[in-house]
């Protein structure tokens, strides 16, 4: 029978381009010349969508905001408080040390976790560290997630429906009504904002929402910012302290807790690893890019909001610096401003809240249902577990007073962990394998540890005696 094709020489061979990006640009699949083809050599997750399922994640830049999204929530509501304890000096350097030993806990943690093949933060730890150290560190980021998102609800529940000493935004628009129930409004977001975001199963399904958020923290900045500097030209702005207050018992107390607050704003690393996983193209070095521009964009919000909430109300500045804009602000069109701090910071927690909820339940699910499939492949238990955790942070939001309370307590124990204690150990001791630590490496990653175990000890100590003096 006659054929429009003609046969292909033995010694030929057919080059196929491959799509994927886990190979280098412009690599080719050919046969080796003289070996046989070893099937073995092959990992089944690298090869293009004729094998399996397209492989491909997010961007850059979805990344960014993600990790982005993940530092700046709730905490820097906190951060002009402790600026008013720091001084604007020591706070502003404080901020950008920190900063810079976060970012560089990161690139440790994502490098270990490459080369021991580790999925999550709980896997890292265990290859380092052993199964008791894994569990504990899953606890951490239970306590810690789970504390910062009742957090976001307190606030949300603050500017909303007002508190026993501030005005909601609803009492300010309504009057008084069923809105000045603040248990239920909170449960009203919960129930039509957050509960529908916190049930998609893959982070990247939040990079969308991840960068409006970041938005809207941006125009928090701005609009604060640029109120200080009209107060300032205009002369109304008191004289700010540069260093800390050592001239009080009190003031020394309060410098002991603040410490662990201003750890505990760069804590990330819980979400580091899911985001790599879907990161497209990935690799160490695309990872340790993405953690750099979240740094420098985390630095410069954290000392914009710090320095301008500071400036701004000085001595009155509140723990939540939101509760302060329900006063006139000394300038024109101040109403039309405090509503778009307040309305608009709100919009940016319900956008934060999902991000730091999935790490929350991925943990959640790998403690207590070990070795069951992902749950990306079990929707039904996503959906249970979703439903259970939002209803134990709500649950949480109702009995905690306020974020000073819950920030002090996670910054001193857990958030200084997650961030700097484990990557820190994991360094010290994965470091003895592969290429190694260099001498560099080696001082910042003791350093860490050392810090880390001081602001805890420290951290915990003032909170106890705190509490303590306040009860007498």
């Amino acid at each position: 029978m006659d054929s429009n094709y003609s046969s292909v020489s033995k010694e030929s061979f057919v080059e196929l381009q491959v799509k994927d990006d886990n190979f280098r640009d412009n690599e080719y699949l050919k046969p080796n010349s003289g070996d046989d083809f070893e099937a073995d050599d092959i990992d089944l997750d690298d090869l293009p969508l004729i094998f399996g399922e397209n492989k491909s994640g997010s961007g850059e830049h979805g990344a960014v905001f993600n990790l982005t999204t993940t530092i700046i929530g709730a905490g820097i509501m906190a951060l002009p408080a402790t600026m008013k304890v720091l001084g604007l000096v020591v706070g502003v350097i404080l901020i950008f040390l920190m900063g810079v030993l976060s970012e560089i806990s990161v690139e440790l943690l994502v490098r270990f976790s490459v080369q021991c093949k580790a999925l999550s933060y709980g896997e890292v730890v265990e290859a380092a560290l052993g199964k008791t150290a894994k569990i504990l560190s899953e606890i951490c980021i239970i306590v810690n997630n789970a504390g910062v998102l009742v957090v976001y609800l307190i606030i949300i529940g603050d500017v909303l429906s007002g508190s026993i000493r501030h005005t909601g935004v609803f009492d300010q628009w309504l009057g008084h009504g069923v809105w000045d129930h603040r248990k239920l409004v909170v449960l009203i977001i919960l129930v039509i904002f957050l509960a529908p975001l916190c049930a998609m199963d893959k982070i990247d399904s939040l990079s969308l929402s991840s960068a409006a958020s970041v938005a809207l923290a941006i125009v928090f900045v701005v609009v604060a910012f640029t109120i200080a500097f009209i107060k300032l030209v205009e002369g109304k702005i008191e004289a700010p302290r540069m260093t800390p207050d050592f001239g009080s018992k009190q003031a020394i107390l309060d410098l002991l807790v603040v410490i662990p607050i201003m750890s505990n704003a760069y804590v990330c690393h819980f979400n580091v690893q899911p985001i790599y996983n879907e990161l497209e193209g990935r690799s160490p070095q695309k990872m340790n890019r993405v953690s750099r521009i979240t740094s420098a964009i985390c630095v410069l919000v954290y000392a914009s909001t710090a320095v301008a909430g500071y400036l701004l109300f000085g001595k009155d500045t509140e723990s939540d610096i939101l509760t302060n804009f329900d006063k006139d602000l000394g300038i024109r069109f101040s109403t039309a401003l405090n509503y778009i701090v307040r309305v608009g910071y709100v919009f940016h927690l319900v956008l934060v809240f999902p991000v730091i909820h999935f790490s929350l339940r991925q943990t959640v699910d790998a403690l207590l249902f070990e070795g069951s499939a992902p749950l990306t492949e079990s929707r039904k238990r996503c959906l249970a577990l979703t439903a259970v955790l939002l209803a134990l942070l709500y649950f949480g939001s109702t009995m905690i007073p306020n974020i000073w309370t819950a920030f002090k307590f996670t910054g001193a124990t857990t958030a200084v962990s997650l961030g700097y204690t484990f990557p820190s150990l994991i360094a010290l001791r994965l470091g003895k394998q592969g290429s190694g630590l260099s001498m560099r490496e080696k001082i910042l990653s003791w350093f860490m540890l050392i810090l880390a175990i001081v602001v805890s000890i420290v951290g915990v100590g003032g909170n106890i005696y705190s509490m303590s003096s306040e009860s007498d």
